[in-house]
């Protein structure tokens, strides 16, 4: 398991209207907690008059550090039918909220897990899912004579050459598929004068 499914882009202000309340629906691509917090910010700011801003995320490769989040509303009314879409879709690394603007009409637990359910169901529609190898980041020292070699091999392993320092003693951070590890490992262990570390 090297991949995962996850959504290109965000998505934003998809509409649901249910009884007078106003359900609008937000997806993120998310990689950790700061991108989690600073998409939950940014949403607050945006609509800082709704009655609820539920969400839920998934991330990890098999989602497993995940929370649904009702924010005020009957506990597993919200959050949970979203987090369930983000199942039902089998993507992770994804942030789902609903920001709900009450209407005058109460919806009943019931009313509200469909209606969260539906928001998160059209949000996801609209979200583009694609697939993502998992990476990795390595760095090699080697002797500035060597650089040809070292750069055929990551070029043959379609690595991303990040920062190379190149003095006599060369320093060089490459990011590649994780799936690669074990065989850059072995080519590099066979080479003189080369030590190289993983960075994750």
């Amino acid at each position: 398991m090297f991949e995962y499914k996850t959504i290109e882009k965000p998505v934003e202000n998809t509409l649901l209207k249910e009884k007078g309340s106003k359900f609008i629906g937000f997806a993120f691509p998310v990689n950790n907690e700061k991108e989690l917090k600073e998409a939950l910010d940014k949403i607050r700011a945006e609509h800082p008059k709704a009655t609820h801003h539920c969400y839920a995320f998934r991330m990890g490769l098999e989602g497993e550090n995940y929370r649904a989040n009702d924010d005020g509303e009957p506990s597993g009314s919200a959050g949970l039918p979203i987090y369930n879409q983000l199942l039902a879709h089998e993507i992770t690394n994804v942030l789902v909220i609903s920001v709900r603007y009450y209407g005058g009409t109460k919806l009943g637990v019931s009313g509200l897990v469909k209606a969260y359910k539906e928001c998160a169901k059209i949000t996801l529609e609209e979200a583009h899912i694609i697939i993502r190898e998992l990476e990795t980041e390595i760095e090699i020292k080697f002797n500035f004579n060597q650089q040809n070699t070292i750069f055929t091999l990551l070029s043959k392993y379609d690595a991303k050459v990040l920062n190379f320092d190149a003095n006599e003693n060369c320093i060089l951070t490459a990011s590649l598929k994780l799936a690669q590890k074990e065989s850059i490992s072995d080519k590099l262990s066979e080479m003189q004068y080369v030590s190289f570390e993983f960075i994750d």
